[in-house]
């Protein structure tokens, strides 16, 4: 199997555990409502859904893996969800978002809010994609066509 279809396979299978993962069941309203909060309160919430969040993924990853005979190694999985993990924990502490928007000419996305549409969110979801991708890439360049 060639690396850019392990690539798409996994880039794809790390874009829906995300949204099963962020959004369903990687994440409790309280962690969502406190994994911001200054100092160890954050980071605690923060640290409980990073886990929960890549428990998720890595589950959807081996399902993957095992139906698709997908060729990846240890090595891989690990940069690639350690990568992951890293990012997901920074960005979701919310001001590298804020920073990153307040500095690229963006101050008024980082805090539009209404009628459904929310700049920091839609950019939160951006870089995490970002991410994911890099991620994707990792865990597929990493594993080079192993068997």
């Amino acid at each position: 199997m060639n690396s850019a279809t392990v690539f798409a396979a996994i880039a794809a299978t790390l874009y829906a555990a995300h949204q099963l993962a962020d959004h369903v069941l990687g994440q409790t309203d309280h962690q969502a409502a406190n994994k911001a909060a200054p100092g160890w309160t954050g980071w605690r919430h923060n640290a409980y859904h990073v886990g929960l969040y890549h428990l998720v993924m890595t589950a959807m990853l081996l399902t993957a893996v095992a139906v698709l005979d997908l060729p990846l190694t240890a090595t891989g999985l690990a940069a690639g969800i350690g990568f992951s993990a890293v990012t997901h924990a920074i960005l979701d502490r919310r001001w590298p978002v804020r920073w990153l928007l307040e500095h690229t000419r963006s101050k008024p996305f980082a805090r539009m809010a209404s009628h459904g549409i929310n700049g920091m969110y839609l950019a939160d979801q951006a870089l995490h994609y970002a991410c994911l991708w890099a991620s994707a890439l990792l865990i597929a360049g990493l594993s080079g066509g192993a068997s």
